[in-house]
């Protein structure tokens, strides 16, 4: 191995580092101003954009997924080189396998090497994986709402949600929109035990979105209980699945317009 192939491995492995830490300064760090990044939802351009892309994948990391080199190799010139890697990435419990693929373009500015290019990348043929991450969102709101836990609730929701919920507005628009909604349902439940769940929760997974549907049955207490359809979408952004959309409803008597709260499957 040449020194700068040393050196090019040592910057990769303190940017892994610096991205398992949460160190924004530190996976910023030896990158060209005018970086390329492929990353899995979109393209960005510029040293800002990649700056502005980490956080939300910071935020995904701390629910415990893994963030780990598995195999580098480098192969670098004069001033220009290239390294491929492949990173443990997902959830830890649920997909002890998941990798996540990174290709890095670097080249050298007054005798320093920077990182020019990114690109990161799923294969799309694991769609068994991404299927499992998006269950697992679903696990923690169920979770999250047993505990009454607001913050545990929206943790999944992106900011620009778009949600059709069962109350007027037509549409809520927004993450704190939803958040008031939820707030709503948690106060009406008062000290009550309250549990959500979809028994037949249907997923399909296609790259970077999913969809889920099913019915959602509430708990609460000992005999409140009602069951109303939900669609929700996704979209993973920075790694991350977080919901974009959501449909709730119930069906209505065409006869009296009076919805239809009693049904059950």
């Amino acid at each position: 191995m040449t020194t700068d192939e040393q050196h090019i491995r040592t910057l990769i492995e303190r940017w892994a580092a610096a991205v398992r830490a949460g160190d924004l300064d530190g996976v910023v760090a030896d990158h060209a101003d005018d970086i390329v990044m492929h990353d899995v939802p979109e393209n960005l351009h510029g040293i800002e954009a990649y700056r502005k892309a980490w956080p939300p994948f910071f935020d995904w990391l701390a629910q415990g997924v893994a963030f780990d080199i598995a195999s580098l190799d480098v192969t670098a010139g004069a001033d220009v080189a290239f390294a491929c890697a492949l990173l443990r990435c997902g959830p830890i419990a649920d997909d002890p396998d998941a990798r996540l693929r990174i290709t890095f373009g670097l080249r050298k500015e007054s005798g320093r090497w920077v990182v020019a290019h990114e690109h990161h990348s799923f294969p799309i043929g694991d769609q068994g994986a991404a299927e499992a991450e998006v269950r697992q969102v679903h696990e923690r709101w169920y979770a999250g709402t047993a505990a009454k836990d607001l913050d545990g609730m929206m943790a999944a929701i992106a900011e620009d949600v778009v949600s059709y919920e069962q109350d007027a507005p037509l549409q809520h628009v927004g993450v704190d929109a939803v958040r008031q909604v939820c707030a709503r349902g948690l106060a009406a439940a008062g000290d009550a035990p309250i549990t959500l769940s979809n028994p037949d929760l249907t997923v399909l997974v296609r790259e970077d979105l999913a969809v889920s549907w099913g019915l959602d049955l509430v708990r609460v207490g000992e005999s409140g209980e009602s069951w109303s359809r939900g669609t929700r979408v996704f979209e993973r952004r920075g790694g991350r699945w977080m919901m974009v959309h959501q449909h709730l409803s119930v069906p209505y008597d065409p006869a009296t317009g009076e919805a239809q709260t009693g049904l059950r499957p």
